[in-house]
């Protein structure tokens, strides 16, 4: 039976200033080392190829999808941004450490949110809603492997909801430019909804 491959691809790095700091929705760019950096592992490496990329409207993800494919259209997708801090964003742990609902939220309190922003579980509802889109839309056009470039915050979410093997969001950690591929079985999938991560990425180049 047919099999649907989705790639994974955590945008580059951007600015150091900002390390530390909770970026969701600021639109930051990709800093010139995350430039150069995506450019040698993609010289280094190899990365997969696809029919389709999908990206985050923000800069730093639909930067790095235009560094790894040049060559593809990306089709971008608003809900695949990272969670929106709203006070938050910008702030480090430290400067929030007194704060009570971050506390409660950085404990995995799912029903706190960031004044005007995006709770735990509303940000987990719409990463899952546009990943379940998008995996029956490859499954209504035949499209067998696919490119997603988005942020940390999404990828590990979605691999906690429905990676196997099982695992906590932050076992799923990835550094810049790298990430996973899923195997997506039609019928694993219509009964469980779940998908086998059967790979990091990039890959080993084949002249080493």
């Amino acid at each position: 039976m047919k099999s649907y491959i989705i790639h994974f691809i955590r945008h580059g790095s951007i600015d150091d200033t900002l390390a530390g700091k909770y970026i969701g929705t600021t639109d930051a760019p990709l800093s010139d080392r995350g430039r150069m950096d995506l450019r040698k592992l993609d010289y280094e490496y190899k990365y997969p190829g696809t029919q389709v990329v999908f990206t985050s409207p923000l800069k730093r993800c639909t930067e790095t999808a235009k560094i790894l494919y040049p060559e593809q259209n990306p089709l971008v997708i608003d809900n695949l941004s990272e969670c929106n801090f709203g006070e938050w964003e910008g702030k480090t742990a430290d400067e929030l450490k007194n704060d009570p609902d971050f506390k409660k939220w950085l404990a995995g309190d799912s029903s706190v949110k960031p004044p005007r922003g995006e709770s735990n579980a509303d940000f987990t509802r719409r990463v899952c809603k546009m990943f379940e889109s998008i995996v029956e839309g490859l499954m209504k056009t035949g499209t067998t492997e696919s490119v997603i470039v988005t942020h940390g915050g999404v990828i590990m979410t979605l691999l906690a909801v429905y990676g196997l093997p099982q695992a906590k969001p932050f076992e799923w950690t990835m550094d810049n430019g790298f990430g996973y591929s899923l195997r997506v079985t039609p019928v694993l999938w219509q009964r469980d909804k779940v998908c086998e991560v059967f790979q990091t990425i990039p890959l080993p180049s084949e002249n080493d």
